[in-house]
């Protein structure tokens, strides 16, 4: 799939996007369309979902393999509706939502008819720890009544985007993980505003993109409440998870698309009088870019293995492992291919700037770093007392 139509669709997927022209960027171009329908009569659709009748029942291990394929074109994942966020709202819907929520938002997200966003991080507070969400949710009569301003609401300025899923406090007084829930908002509910694109490095991300967005005054239907009051913060766990392998399998990819883009550079280039490809610093970078992802690509499948046999609870560490270790690997070996590049290597004229982008993101994405690095930090000294 990915040799016969995807890359063959690389340079159809810009020249659409460009001929778009800027006023009309959050509009996705036809060849999305197009793709889409080779992957659904290919039997590559909803390949991601775990544990349900709606996916495919591969195991972690198994998707991670293909997850890693997918990661080496941006846009490939959605062409097989399996890209963030809707991936990670599918399944909160498909796990915790109730009937109505699944015929009216996971059906039409799971035929890839409507996409989603994840409003949960907020400018003014640290949301990498989710109790410190100040939004609100409060019950008043037949319905709840949302407060709050989320940013980074990635899909939000999405013209296909029908659904969001909110986090918000709805008992303040409650124990610190108990006090947040989660709740399905539609995007044309009254008081739902995005106020304005965030661009990534200077790229908007658009047809998709990221929003901040408004809440004020939004009414929805107590039955719009996912799971019960003061859930949420489990759920964004069960939720995080997942997603962060998923962005792990996909650095991988990007990694091995970069490398190879500077193995065929370094080999085609001249610098006084000798080949780049010769040169002991541009052989050192290749092999320690090969050896680094090698051990990402270990890493990652074992923690694929310890959720597939005991769970996304007990892998959460090896899960913090690979979300710090394989990202920043992904960097490093992009870097590289830019620095082997030179000017080119920084401009339109290859992918790696963007790989760059989107890669540097990830480091803050689902939690920082240093979030991950103290996770491990203590897992570690509490066994050592043992």
């Amino acid at each position: 799939y990915m040799d016969e139509h995807i890359y063959p669709a690389e340079a159809r997927y810009i020249h659409e996007r460009e001929e778009q022209g800027y006023e009309n960027r959050w509009k996705p171009p036809q060849v999305m369309a197009d793709l889409k329908n080779i992957a659904k009569g290919l039997g590559l659709w909803n390949i991601w979902l775990p544990e349900s009748k709606n996916g495919a029942g591969l195991t972690n291990v198994e998707y991670g393999y293909l997850c890693e394929i997918m990661g080496r074109v941006d846009f490939a994942p959605e062409t097989m509706n399996c890209s963030a966020p809707d991936t990670g709202n599918m399944e909160v819907l498909d796990r915790y939502g109730n009937e109505a929520m699944k015929e009216k938002w996971l059906k039409p997200l799971l035929n890839g008819e409507i996409r989603s966003c994840f409003a949960m991080t907020e400018k003014r507070v640290g949301s990498s720890d989710a109790t410190n969400i100040q939004s609100s949710i409060v019950r008043d009569g037949d319905s709840y009544v949302i407060n709050g301003r989320k940013w980074w609401t990635s899909g939000a300025p999405d013209e296909r985007c029908k659904v969001a899923i909110f986090m918000g406090k709805t008992d303040p007084t409650a124990e610190r993980h108990r006090q947040q829930s989660m709740i399905v908002v539609p995007m044309d509910t009254p008081g739902v505003r995005c106020l304005r694109f965030l661009t990534v490095f200077g790229y908007d991300d658009s047809p998709h993109g990221h929003g901040e967005v408004d809440f004020k005054d939004v009414r929805v239907p107590l039955d719009h409440l996912l799971l019960g009051e003061g859930r949420g913060f489990e759920i964004s766990q069960g939720r995080l998870g997942p997603g962060r392998i998923h962005h792990a399998m996909r650095a991988i990819g990007r990694a091995e698309r970069a490398l190879e883009i500077m193995c065929r550079r370094v080999q085609n280039r001249f610098v006084f009088r000798e080949m780049l490809a010769k040169k002991g610093t541009i052989l050192a970078d290749i092999a320690n870019s090969r050896m680094e992802i090698e051990q990402s690509r270990l890493l990652v499948l074992h923690t694929a293995h310890i959720m597939d046999t005991h769970g996304n609870e007990k892998a959460s560490e090896y899960i913090s492992m690979i979300k710090v270790a394989v990202i920043n690997m992904c960097c490093v070996v992009v870097d590289r291919a830019i620095q082997a590049h030179g000017g080119m290597g920084v401009c339109q004229d290859t992918i790696l700037a963007k790989l760059y982008a989107s890669s540097r993101t990830l480091r803050l994405a689902d939690g920082p770093d240093e979030v991950h690095r103290m996770r491990i930090g203590k897992a570690e000294l509490r066994r050592a007392k043992l």
